[in-house]
């Protein structure tokens, strides 16, 4: 399958044209044209795509939401904090690790979080002048994590730089980016 996208820019001679000359370099590939601001063949692709999977049996009991623990899910929903709020300053070169995940007598969660980047450069930016990024960062990650859990979350984040973490096939691990054998 092949998905134009920005036909919105497109006259209809030139979306036309680029679609056949696109089909034929990928074997006449079906061909799917869209426009993602303008949310445009969206709804046709996603029922396409949905078409195309494979059926299978489930991997867990229907009424199990996820397979993942709490604690990984509060590392990913504090990195996608991180890459709504510094955009495109450093997302690709940060992980989150969580130090301590705790239920407290009164139903709160307590989780201290370290965010690794790679550089001093990159630890500045995403602490901001006073703290007021990481605070930002915090408070965002914070809610989306008590709204997963359905309840408060005292939420301690930290920065920290471990160069080139990501050649590190240690550190990949403590990230789970690699699976343990």
């Amino acid at each position: 399958m092949l998905v134009l996208n920005k036909i919105d820019t497109l006259s209809a001679d030139e979306e036309s044209a680029r679609a056949e000359t696109f089909s034929k370099m990928l074997n006449h590939a079906e061909v799917m044209k869209v426009s993602a601001t303008k949310r445009l063949g969206l709804d046709e692709l996603r029922e396409k795509l949905i078409s195309m999977l494979p059926q299978r049996p489930p991997d867990y009991p229907e009424e199990q939401v996820t397979d993942s623990y709490e604690r990984d899910i509060a590392a990913d929903l504090i990195r996608e904090s991180c890459l709504k709020i510094l955009r495109d300053e450093v997302p690709h070169s940060l992980a989150v690790r969580i130090d301590e995940f705790k239920e407290r007598e009164n139903g709160m969660a307590y989780i201290a979080a370290t965010i690794f980047v790679e550089r001093e450069s990159q630890k500045g930016i995403v602490i901001g002048e006073g703290g007021k990024m990481l605070k930002s960062i915090g408070s965002a990650a914070r809610k989306e994590i008590e709204e997963m859990g359905g309840r408060k979350v005292f939420l301690e984040v930290r920065v920290k730089v471990s160069k080139d973490w990501r050649d590190n096939q240690n550190m990949l691990n403590q990230f789970g980016y690699i699976k343990r054998k």
